[in-house]
């Protein structure tokens, strides 16, 4: 996570230096979440020899535990520290030393196909090989949401769900000893200052706990829906380093809500009728430290590389959302009228195109597109590492994306809006075009049919079915009495 990042042999000194008790050894499972187990700092310091035992050899769990990983006959896995990744944990009360971890067969000795950061991994790789560029940058735009109480229960004779918000508008008449007010009104949360922003402190102190991990912190503020909707942005880096800095940015967001008696969720939609969470991805293309997106006389300042590289996200989009929107609630966010981009189009400036340019700056440095269906439900490995592939693909094959939209796509005439596709309506939907459209996620072996096989078949299975079973509470309103 540092810069500077460390080898064994420095990591043992940093331990003994510090004096780490415990060292937390951090992985990803399929849908996204991380994983963890401890050790005491002495597996680490009472070897002779730093390049043997635990750094050469791993360490190991069961995988039939975690979710899209082994069966049952074929557990046993092996964790591979990752020592360039240390970083002291700003959680743990009892000094703690955090390093992320590869996944590898304990037979094979090789790095397992379904490990996320190794999906990563993969495509840096596969982008070298291509000659088009050597390095990605990208800079998501994390947004989620603070509440006061969350309550929720599901099972055979009921179901419900209950978030409240000291700030939410609907709280206005509530009996609070006193009710002081300054509740953000719906769609009105961007960007009044305290009292009405109620989170400036927090979110102060979530950013300062990111920066002592080593994540550059660009900005902070309250996002536009009422009852604590916020966005914190990190600057932009390489693939696999962001895909890390995501994971500590989820982590790090909720332990520290958790410590001042909130709750942070990172769900695209846990408010009816205002704004979801989204996660706006800039991403850019250098060679030899060149920008290959600009072009000083493109449309944009963005050059046909580029605009190719748009072309590949909205040929693909549908399939792309099974990976970038991967839950049944991101498709209730991506719906008309608020703010999110339902529109397959791109445009400068213009936020209701799923595709921005934007137009801050004229530096050929900061010449980036923004891809904006992705939301936080997604995990970062797999979401960069796909929409990678789908903008190489458009490159590869010259995908001319047509022409820009730089009117307000929710105010087209009928005749305008029928023209323009526009995003998958269901995780269902996204999945099936998936299952049909994935050739491209398979070059360099980056993405394996193993890995999107069994991605289909959890999603469909824990995801897609499990709601489409159960009866949903507003059903009771419309046919109870039918």
């Amino acid at each position: 996570m540092k810069e500077k990042s460390m080898t064994p042999e420095q990591i043992l000194e940093f331990v003994k230096k510090n004096k780490i008790e415990i060292i937390d050894l951090k992985f990803n499972d399929l849908p996204g979440l991380w994983q963890h187990f401890s050790i005491p700092a002495s597996e680490l310091t009472d070897i002779d020899d730093p390049t043997r035992g635990i750094w050469a050899d791993g360490i190991g769990f069961d995988g039939s535990s975690i979710r899209g990983f082994q069966a049952i006959q074929a557990s046993d896995m092996i964790l591979m520290l990752d020592p360039g990744t240390a970083v002291i944990d700003p959680i743990c009360e009892v000094p703690t030393l955090s390093i992320i971890c590869d996944i590898y067969d304990p037979l094979t000795k090789q790095p397992y196909t379904r490990d996320p950061r190794y999906i990563a991994k993969k495509a840096e790789e596969y982008l070298i090989s291509t000659g088009i560029a050597d390095t990605s940058y990208w800079g998501p735009e994390m947004e989620f949401f603070i509440f006061d109480d969350v309550r929720f229960d599901q099972n055979q004779h009921c179901g419900f769900y209950y978030v409240d918000s000291i700030e939410a508008a609907w709280n206005t008449g509530r009996e609070e000893n006193p009710n002081l007010g300054y509740k953000p009104r719906y769609k009105e949360g961007y960007f009044p200052v305290p009292p009405h922003d109620s989170l400036q402190d927090l979110r102060s102190k979530i950013i300062l706990t990111m920066i002592k991990t080593g994540i550059p912190i660009e900005v902070h503020h309250h996002e536009v829906a009422t009852a604590g909707q916020v966005e914190i942005d990190m600057k932009f880096d390489s693939l696999t380093r962001m895909g890390d800095k995501m994971m500590w940015y989820k982590y790090i967001a909720k332990n520290v809500c958790k410590k001042h008696n909130k709750v942070a969720t990172f769900m695209p939609k846990p408010i009816f009728e205002d704004n979801g969470s989204g996660m706006h991805v800039h991403q850019s293309l250098f060679k030899n430290n060149k920008n290959v997106f600009f072009d000083p006389k493109g449309y944009a300042l963005i050059s046909k590389t580029a605009k190719y590289y748009i072309g590949g996200l909205l040929k693909h989009a549908y399939s792309l959302s099974a990976l970038v929107a991967p839950t049944t609630n991101s498709y209730r966010r991506l719906v008309p009228g608020y703010e999110a981009p339902v529109n397959l189009v791109y445009s400068a400036r213009n936020r209701s195109a799923c595709v921005r340019i934007p137009m801050y700056t004229d530096n050929p440095r900061a010449k980036r597109i923004e891809y904006r269906p992705p939301d936080n439900s997604c995990n970062g490995y797999l979401a960069l590492a796909a929409m990678l592939m789908a903008g190489l693909d458009g490159i590869q094959h010259k995908i001319d994306p047509g022409e820009p939209l730089d009117k307000d796509s929710y105010h087209l005439s009928p005749k305008e809006a029928a023209a323009i596709k526009t995003v998958p309506s269901s995780l269902n939907e996204a999945l099936d075009a998936l299952e049909k459209d994935h050739d491209y996620l398979l070059k360099g072996g980056v993405f394996t049919k193993d890995a999107l096989e069994v991605w289909l078949e959890y999603k469909r299975s824990k995801e897609v079915d499990a709601i489409r079973l159960r009866p949903h509470p507003y059903e009771f309103n419309l046919y109870f009495d039918i």
